[in-house]
């Protein structure tokens, strides 16, 4: 099969087309006929050698993938409900660029009806962020304020759908009046820039000093101790990424008093268990406004297989609003 490989670590350029041998699935696996690979984030951190691949997985980036079920154990298969040929997404915890991918099939979702292979691809990776840490976690409810560091990403414009389609208003901070603009349009109520304002005094200002009830955070560093200012009592500020740094200097005594949970955690080391139990709350919750068009993915650039280096070169550059897809030919 064709896929593409990370040939040392380092920019762009190092992602190279190359050849593998089409991986055979296990107990509780499927394969997948892959058309179209979401890119990511943590795909880029790979890249450049700061994100090591769990034990046993393949050293292909990609943690979605869009397609066709092409092989499985088929009593596991119909246990799941799948058949060969269905048209299924999944979250995997890598080899997502190559034209076959195997998956837990516990991890697996039945494409929603009306979307293409290409939106599909870009549904798993945030959407099981976004749902474990905004509605597991942090518990945000209906009439509660989402404020959302950096709400042009592909994590950024997921929460801006789920929490605006569930009841709840948004505020979301990004780094040009554009994407500001692109936000508000994607249903955000409010958008911050945080290059000409002061997000701390402009949330204050927007809630009547109240603050947010769930803060979900990219960011970290500096931004945990502004959070703290601007985060109601008992609020939430969920971190999922330290774009800003891994070092935080907070307000304990401010914690302490609004009696904040503050709270961190990554996805891709978790159990298949535990990402099942996802991945149904998905099927149930989500899937549903998908296949009724009251959310939509939300897609900034579509790449062949082969430019994969401009993809992630785009991804770098953060000019992009949504999610970025590969797409096997």
């Amino acid at each position: 099969m064709k896929a593409v490989e990370i040939a040392q670590p380092g920019g762009p350029e190092v992602l190279r087309a190359c050849e593998r041998e089409v991986p055979v699935p296990a107990a509780g696996e499927m394969l997948i006929r892959v058309s179209a690979s979401g890119i990511n984030r943590p795909d880029v951190l790979q890249r450049k050698g700061l994100y090591p691949m769990p034990p046993g997985i393949s050293d292909l980036p990609g943690l979605e993938i869009a397609g066709t079920v092409a092989a499985g154990d088929a009593a596991a298969l119909a246990a799941a409900g799948f058949a060969l040929g269905d048209r299924v997404c999944a979250l995997v915890a890598g080899g997502g660029y190559a034209e076959y991918c195997v998956a837990p099939i516990a991890q697996c979702l039945p494409i929603p009806q009306g979307l293409s292979d290409i939106e599909a691809a870009s549904l798993p990776e945030t959407f099981f962020t976004v749902w474990q840490n905004v509605f597991e976690i942090a518990r945000l409810a209906p009439g509660e304020t989402l404020l959302v560091q950096g709400g042009s990403s592909g994590i950024g414009v997921t929460a801006i759908a789920l929490a605006k389609a569930l009841g709840s208003s948004v505020i979301v901070t990004a780094g040009t009046d554009e994407k500001c603009q692109a936000c508000l349009k994607l249903g955000a109520d409010h958008a911050i820039n945080y290059k000409t304002q002061d997000f701390v005094a402009e949330v204050k200002r927007l809630t009547q000093g109240k603050g947010v009830n769930v803060v979900l955070d990219m960011v970290a560093g500096d931004y945990i101790a502004r959070e703290l200012q601007c985060v109601a009592e008992d609020g939430r500020i969920a971190v999922i990424a330290t774009q800003g740094g891994n070092q935080s200097a907070i307000d304990a005594g401010l914690l302490l008093r609004k009696r904040i949970a503050l709270t961190g955690s990554t996805l891709r080391p978790r159990p298949i268990a535990y990402k099942a139990v996802l991945a149904q709350a998905l099927k149930q919750h989500v899937w549903p406004l998908l296949e009724s068009g009251a959310i939509r993915p939300v897609i900034h650039q579509v790449f062949e297989a082969a430019q994969a280096a401009q993809a992630h070169a785009l991804m770098e550059s953060s000019s992009h609003v949504g999610k970025i897809v590969l797409r096997w030919s």
